[in-house]
């Protein structure tokens, strides 16, 4: 087994990337290439590897969906009280990984993390189908729970309490926003001399960098 997937291996030719090909603003680069993720159909091109760590660097990841791109910021939802969240309270800083691995592409954003006003929050919360409103009310994210029937039961108190009414948005969950001070652009390159290219913020202003592979 372990033979085989050290085996495992692509070539990637399909593009190349220079200093000279992208915007002098990472937004709009990122903006860019996010649009021909989705014009190439891709699957969740907005999923995200998001990682979080906590005051003593105990580092965790998961995939999220980004929600938005506003006031040069991304965008994303969730629960407060779950594991992410508390590692934002103690330490707010974050970085979230794209990968389109069609277009042998990956943008790495690393930045501070903020929640997002209560008013952004509440309009994307009543935005959002209400099975996915009512299951933020239903699950206590990231706490051990005994089976599945706990959420069950739960989705069913909740849709009873709310059958009537508008479903509110919880206390307890609502957005964050990651404010960049560093992206990467990937390309795939044959022979694993893969295009790299950095921007980082310096003294408010963006510097362009090649990175070696």
């Amino acid at each position: 087994m372990s033979n085989s997937i050290a085996d495992m291996r692509q070539e990637y030719t399909r593009q190349s990337l220079d200093i000279s090909d992208v915007s002098p603003d990472p937004i709009q680069q990122f903006n860019q290439w996010f649009e021909e993720a989705k014009n190439a159909q891709l699957p969740e091109p907005n999923a995200m590897h998001l990682a979080t760590a906590s005051v003593d660097g105990r580092p965790s990841g998961r995939i999220v969906l980004l929600k938005g791109i506003e006031n040069r910021q991304f965008l994303f939802y969730t629960n407060y009280q779950s594991q992410k969240g508390q590692q934002i309270a103690e330490n707010p800083q974050a970085a979230l990984t794209f990968f389109w691995g069609e277009l042998e592409r990956q943008v790495r954003i690393e930045g501070s993390i903020a929640k997002v006003d209560e008013s952004t929050s509440t309009e994307y919360f009543h935005s959002r189908p209400r099975g996915s409103q009512i299951g933020a009310w239903v699950s206590p994210q990231s706490q051990a729970i005994e089976n599945r029937e706990v959420l069950s039961n739960r989705e069913t108190q909740f849709t009873k309490q709310y059958a009537e009414q508008e479903v509110p948005k919880p206390q307890h969950w609502g957005g964050y926003a990651v404010t960049p001070h560093l992206v990467e652009f990937w390309q795939g390159r044959p022979s694993r001399l893969h295009d790299r290219i950095l921007y980082q913020l310096e003294r408010d202003r963006w510097k362009i960098h090649r990175l070696a592979p």
